[in-house]
């Protein structure tokens, strides 16, 4: 059985108007589509929500992704026979968005995983056949703004627990288990110590395979216990203007082939640099670097230095949220240590205490959301 899973598709900038007007085979090349119809299921993560006039967007912390109808059409065309919806943008319109986005590929014949009209529905387990064999497939994503509830619609979130449970269910309906994640540090190369734990443990748990997307560039994967764990694929198809031949611009597929042993391939390309379309990549300097991240990602001591650099890197940026500052340009100056500091001593304990204390942090989630 073979299953190919692509990373985020997101109709934008050029990439949205050759989508709404159905050109689609400017979009993808020829020997893309026949990579992807090859497998027996494939799957991409379906990150913008289908929006029709009317729909409200949620307020949320970065952009409100959205896409016409031709998207679905799009994602049959390329040959896809299903979408993961558990990411950080299904919701960004609404429960509109989100049923209309189910709609729109249910209509097309596609398979959806990761989202339901509540907590329970969004974490059930898709079960596909070939064959005589049976796939499980499982779809989470990290918290943020998307994530369904006990009584209200959205995506399946990231919690180790749950997900073991439901691998664990998987296990005895199917014959394989592949987790699909959504999560990671945007355009930044390597998976978190958190990440390789969690994905590990699911492997431990009785998963088969686990593969992420989320960060917008691609990372390594490594083999744990004989079973495959890819760390970033990149974006599928997602055009956005200022990012030319850059990491935002390459990725790639990973198929994966289920049976005694578990094999995978990976096909790297361009999307949407300087051409619009997505296109195959000459592996050279693409093969250099995933041999150099692969390497990072089988050492735990050089894999924490490189987080704790960037964590270094980060500090300014993420300490400014918690200032009394607003605005783009407000943040920027307080990063560039340009503006003076508000939150420090006993102050900067307590927040620390009331983030990192499970206890604390529970409750200063639920008054956050009922402000």
């Amino acid at each position: 059985m073979k299953i190919l899973i692509a990373g985020d598709f997101a109709p934008r900038a050029r990439l949205a108007k050759q989508i709404e007007d159905k050109k689609f085979s400017e979009v993808f090349s020829e020997n893309v589509r026949e990579i992807i119809k090859s497998a027996d299921f494939s799957f991409v993560n379906f990150e913008s929500p289908i929006v029709e006039t009317g729909y409200k967007p949620i307020p949320k912390c970065g952009p409100n992704l959205r896409c016409t109808k031709e998207a679905a059409e799009a994602m049959r065309y390329a040959g896809f026979t299903g979408v993961t919806m558990a990411n950080n943008h299904i919701l960004d319109y609404g429960v509109d968005g989100l049923h209309r986005s189910v709609e729109c590929c249910k209509a097309q014949g596609l398979d959806i995983v990761g989202v339901g009209e509540n907590l329970h529905d969004a974490e059930k387990v898709l079960y596909l056949e070939k064959k005589g064999k049976r796939l499980a497939v499982i779809n989470c994503c990290e918290h943020e703004f998307t994530i369904a509830t006990e009584t209200g619609p959205g995506a399946n979130p990231l919690n180790p627990v749950r997900q073991f449970y439901a691998i664990q269910e998987a296990k005895k309906n199917a014959d394989y288990v592949l987790v699909i994640v959504h999560g990671g540090h945007e355009m930044f190369q390597l998976p978190s110590p958190r990440m390789v734990e969690t994905y590990r443990f699911f492997i431990d748990a009785g998963a088969d395979a686990v593969v992420n997307h989320h960060q917008h560039c691609y990372s390594g994967y490594e083999t744990y216990k004989g079973k495959p764990i890819f760390y970033g694929l990149g974006n599928f198809c997602f055009d956005k203007e200022g990012l030319r031949d850059c990491s935002w611009n390459e990725g790639y597929m990973v198929e994966l082939s289920f049976s005694d042993v578990i094999t995978s391939n990976i096909y790297p390309y361009c999307q949407y640099g300087n051409k619009p379309t997505i296109e195959l990549l000459d592996t050279t300097a693409f093969d250099n670097t995933i041999a150099e991240l692969n390497l990072i990602i089988s050492d735990n001591n050089s894999l924490r230095a490189k987080i704790t650099e960037y964590y270094k890197n980060c500090k300014n940026n993420e300490l400014s949220r918690m200032e009394p500052y607003s605005g783009r340009i407000l943040n920027k100056l307080f990063s560039l240590g340009l503006l003076p500091k508000f939150i420090s001593g006993q102050k900067a304990i307590n927040i620390l205490n009331h983030v990192d204390c499970e206890a604390h942090r529970d409750k200063l989630i639920f008054a956050l959301r009922n402000k």
